[in-house]
């Protein structure tokens, strides 16, 4: 813990505690800096300004209502917009591994932006007068249900403003390059052995499909997060919120940011349930798994440059060994399927904390969230990094392509339906064997040149259904 020289005294259920004199945050702030100094993990900030959008939600309605007075509204809503930029993010050093509903954290943004209020108004800091944190900004509320509406706000900006875009923006790039290549033909594999042949082209346009397809489950899935606890109080009841308070602050938190939030079909689930975010978290690691299979074909294809498959000409972004000059590694991929492997991971403790908690309250929220939004985050990140840094600039050996097309065996499937499968068979056999290329093999082995080159058609192949292989 951090040692402060001036300090002044703020006050609690508990009694007195000594706070930083230049903090504004309050006494269960510091409570919670005291018996929570666990690790370097802090609650995400996105949490904090999610908050700022659902306390100035609840001090409009609260003020149209009348009951609460217009200027100390004001001064909550300046305050919030304050908060939701991030002006004061110094003032939120909560660590994740706290109280299991949020509590410590939803009393640091009251305790904050009663003390700001009162800064601006000119009071003095710790007095709770004119603005207090229970009474005023935290009106009509809980940390039961406020905590995961954050939660809900701050997981659509991350996926809605951030994921989402970025897997897009990949996925054009992948379509572009199978646009690009659609013509190029290449040998296909299966097992990791050689196949039958295909387009890069097409090979591309797998991967351009199973992002479209991951992006929009997870697009689907987040739909989910509109639905908000906020008014089910402590256990769901809505206990000291007025009626229609959950309707008229969801509505005026989808009026703030654009979403169209409401609240929850059944509070009780709401708050004693985190499935909507157990949902989302396993569609980013559905995200994250075609990625990785991306990554990996990338950084395979571009193996070598000489003794690798090379098919593909990977970027130089940055010299890769400090002992051999010269060598390129395929950094940007290996970055992704470390991304990959750890949103994985933080799916896993997601699903465990989803299914933890008792009765009305899932306790493990903060790790949920924390998990949530730091999968989105690194993927988000990742994935533009790779798009820029690997797909956007990656090039085919074309002489490699063609060497592997005119060596290959796995062509001889054409032949299978004109000369039987035992034939075909044994004229590959004969080509590994004896070194021979297909068209050596099956020539040694009787089959007419002529018919050969009509049936083992590179092109054509890639094009079974079409008659000239167009």
């Amino acid at each position: 813990m951090t040692t402060y020289k001036e300090t002044r005294t703020e006050s609690d259920s508990l009694g007195e505690i000594q706070v930083p004199a230049d903090r504004l945050w309050g006494a269960q702030t510091q409570r919670s800096l005291i018996h929570f100094d666990i690790g370097d993990d802090r609650m995400p900030k996105a949490v904090y300004h999610a908050y700022g959008y659902v306390k100035k939600a609840a001090a409009i309605v609260n003020a149209r209502a009348g009951r609460l007075p217009q200027w100390k509204a004001d001064a909550i809503v300046e305050v919030a917009d304050e908060v939701i930029a991030g002006r004061l993010d110094d003032e939120f050093p909560l660590y994740v591994w706290q109280t299991g509903s949020g509590t410590q954290s939803n009393m640091n943004v009251n305790e904050v932006i009663s003390n700001r209020a009162i800064q601006m108004l000119g009071g003095r800091l710790g007095t709770k007068d004119p603005i207090h944190p229970n009474d005023h900004v935290n009106m009509g509320q809980s940390s039961n249900d406020t905590f995961v509406t954050a939660m809900h706000l701050a997981a659509v900006e991350a996926v809605e403003g951030g994921l989402l875009p970025a897997a897009r923006r990949l996925r054009d790039a992948a379509a572009e390059k199978s646009r690009q290549w659609a013509d190029v033909v290449k040998i296909g594999r299966t097992h990791l052995e050689d196949a039958t042949p295909l387009t890069v082209g097409q090979e591309w346009s797998g991967y351009a499909a199973q992002l479209d397809d991951a992006a929009d489950h997870l697009a689907a899935t987040a739909k989910g997060l509109y639905r908000l606890a906020i008014g089910g109080t402590a256990v769901g009841t809505g206990l000291n919120a007025p009626p229609g308070f959950a309707e008229e602050v969801a509505a005026e938190i989808a009026e703030l940011t654009g979403h169209p939030f409401t609240g929850a079909t059944n509070p009780f689930a709401a708050q004693a349930s985190c499935d909507t975010l157990v949902r989302v978290s396993a569609a980013i690691k559905a995200l994250a798994v075609p990625l990785f299979k991306f990554a990996n074909d990338m950084r395979w294809l571009g193996s070598g440059p000489r003794s690798g498959l090379h098919e593909l000409i990977l970027p130089s972004n940055e010299p890769g060994s400090s002992i051999m000059p010269g060598k390129v590694n395929p950094t940007q991929a290996e970055a992704m399927l470390m991304v990959c492997i750890q949103v994985m991971a933080d799916d896993s403790a997601v699903s465990a904390a989803g299914a933890e908690g008792n009765f009305e309250l899932n306790a493990f929220r903060p790790l949920i969230i924390n998990n949530v939004l730091h999968s989105a985050r690194i993927l988000t990140d990742m994935i533009d990094h790779f798009r820029k840094f690997l797909v956007a600039d990656a090039r085919l050996d074309t002489e490699r392509l063609t060497e592997n097309v005119e060596r290959s065996i796995m062509m001889v499937t054409a032949l299978s339906p004109v000369i039987g499968y035992d034939s075909a068979a044994k004229i590959a056999h004969r080509a590994l064997d004896e070194d021979l290329t297909l068209k050596e093999a099956a020539l040694k082995s009787g089959v007419d040149e002529k018919l050969f080159d009509r049936v083992v058609v590179p092109e054509r192949l890639t094009r079974p259904g079409t008659a000239d292989g167009t």
